[in-house]
């Protein structure tokens, strides 16, 4: 992920009122940042520590500038282990929850949101890194590591796509 200023992160908020992007708390290591933590970022996310149950995410697209999300952690936790849908990683101890984000433009007003379950604390990036076991002799580690970099860059695409599509 290219590094971004506080200034570029609050304006980037696609889902939050200009209250809530102001009141927001950016990570408490923000200031930092170096290239090498940029590096391993494939999106930058970070719980609120002003508001229990609030974290944000900005997301890298595709085909365009990163976007700010805030999302909601459900009240609820999973009753079983959960696997993250972004990192899809099974072998951590990661606390999987379930972000619930209000959806961009009129729908979002309405009251419509998606959601889906992510590591508690945003580690996808780290643990998507991590050597996959190997399946069998001769499994190629390097390509199933870098698969799974590929899918976590579109999984983070698409959730934001559907914020901001409907889709």
């Amino acid at each position: 992920m290219q590094p971004i200023t506080e200034s570029f992160i609050r304006s980037s908020f696609i889902n939050a009122s200009r209250r809530e992007v102001k009141e927001l708390s950016l990570p408490a290591d923000f200031e930092d940042f170096t290239e090498e933590h940029w590096a391993g970022l494939d999106f930058l996310g970070w719980r609120d520590p002003k508001f229990a149950r609030r974290g944000y995410v900005v997301l890298p697209r595709l085909d365009g500038e990163p976007v700010g999300v805030a999302l909601t952690q459900a009240e609820a936790t999973p009753r079983t282990r959960a696997m993250c849908n972004w990192c899809q990683d099974v072998r951590r101890p990661n606390e999987v929850v379930f972000w619930g984000a209000k959806r961009v433009g009129d729908a979002g007003r309405r009251g419509n949101t998606v959601g889906t379950l992510i590591c508690r604390e945003f580690q996808c990036s780290r643990n998507v890194r991590n050597d996959p076991p190997p399946a069998y002799d001769g499994y190629d580690v390097a390509a199933a590591r870098e698969r799974r970099l590929d899918t976590l860059r579109l999984k983070v695409d698409g959730f934001a796509d559907m914020l901001i599509t409907g889709r």
